[in-house]
């Protein structure tokens, strides 16, 4: 939990202090940008620890989404949000996550089970998300880059 908290750490600094029009800043040729990538952050926390490991709701913003219209829409929504807001729904992710698997032992399986039926258990999902935050974070000190110099963890 240590590694996921220092990747969820190295995420906030990437997107600190940067305004909406900054968030939204693409770096071509991709469509990545950073307030998507904390939009998409909070989606994997909600879905990998409160409904997978801990099987509760996904819950809003992601229940009412029509995923099938756009299986991006964690990305190309969060142009619409203000900073505050796209902080907001991390943060408060990042802490719904943290609940929802403070007292479950890393070797438990996930109540909700992959398509294959099987089900990790919380530790596999934990190294899921340390490898999910890491890949993010270096396209994250890219986009960081490209909008102000801004380098480092």
């Amino acid at each position: 939990m240590g590694y996921l908290d220092y990747q969820r750490a190295t995420l906030w600094q990437k997107v600190s202090g940067l305004d909406g029009t900054q968030l939204a800043r693409v770096l071509p040729p991709s469509d990545m940008t950073l307030g998507g990538m904390l939009k998409h952050c909070a989606l994997n926390e909600d879905y990998w620890f409160c409904h997978r490991a801990a099987g509760g709701p996904e819950g809003e913003p992601w229940d009412s989404v029509d995923w099938d219209a756009d299986r991006d829409w964690d990305w190309h929504s969060a142009a619409q949000d203000s900073p505050e807001e796209l902080l907001g729904l991390w943060h408060a992710a990042v802490e719904r996550a943290r609940a929802a698997v403070a007292d479950i032992d890393l070797a438990t399986p996930a109540v909700i089970g992959r398509r294959d039926g099987e089900r990790p258990s919380l530790r596999w999902i934990v190294v899921h998300m340390v490898e999910e935050y890491a890949r993010h974070n270096g396209h994250a000190d890219l986009i960081r880059e490209s909008i102000d110099g801004v380098t480092g963890e």
